[in-house]
């Protein structure tokens, strides 16, 4: 008797991490690096039926509980020979059309996204224990959006935005600090710095949509909305 009781409390009650201070372990095996995830159930019955406005939902909690960029992401790319890469990027809006970020079209990622549209997005928020990851095809904001966007950026990120030429290699960190002094004597008044045609936003349409709740015993909450062919979508639940 006892000793089925002991079973069901290691099975079932949530476990302390192992390692409380990573720091002091630097030697400790990566391995025993781990922590009990007691995050809210995610139940069919309580989620919307629009993946946007369940997304809505769980990122305005998001904003209230995590300090610093909790519209970071990982963008996830392919180049012509499907090699994937990813690096983060910021949210700058969604709406039922999709999701929106704001980039260097001649970078790395601009030219494998113009060589395969599809890509996908991250999210991760540790403190609440979720994930959302996003499938979906890119596509180039309109001009005028992309102009509104960089106007509103501060006078400093719109310099450097057209000093970086981002992803290509350069002899020093003061060649970039140069071109940006140059802009910025070029440009007195610096609210009249114009957006270069380079510079722009992607629209990202979902095809997939997946939020994922950390639960006890690494028993985790999965529901996965799929676009329907006719329009509209559909969700189900998928094993941990």
């Amino acid at each position: 008797m006892f000793g089925s009781v002991v079973r069901f409390i290691k099975r079932w009650l949530p476990g302390r991490d192992e390692v409380r201070h990573p720091g002091r372990f630097a030697r400790q095996s990566v391995a025993m690096l781990r922590r009990e995830y007691q995050g809210k159930p995610l139940e069919e019955a309580h989620v919307d039926p629009e993946p946007i406005l369940q997304f809505e939902a769980w990122f305005e909690e998001a904003t209230r509980v995590i300090r610093d960029d909790p519209n970071a992401m990982i963008l996830s790319t392919v180049d012509e020979q499907d090699g994937p890469s990813a690096r983060t990027v910021l949210l700058k809006g969604f709406s039922e059309e999709g999701f929106i970020f704001y980039t260097n079209y001649d970078s790395r990622k601009g030219h494998q996204i113009r060589g395969n549209p599809r890509v996908a997005l991250t999210f991760h928020w540790p403190d609440l224990m979720r994930q959302v990851c996003i499938e979906g095809v890119a596509g180039k904001t309109s001009a005028e959006q992309s102009d509104t966007y960089f106007q509103s950026r501060p006078a400093g990120s719109r310099i450097s935005a057209v000093a970086s030429p981002q992803s290509r290699v350069v002899a020093s960190r003061r060649e970039l600090e140069d071109r940006a002094r140059d802009l910025e004597e070029k440009y007195s008044d610096l609210d009249d710095i114009p957006r270069p045609d380079h510079w722009g936003g992607y629209l990202v349409r979902p095809e997939r949509i997946e939020f994922w709740q950390g639960r006890v015993n690494r028993l985790h909450d999965r529901i996965c909305y799929t676009r329907k062919p006719q329009g509209g979508w559909e969700f189900r639940r998928l094993a941990p």
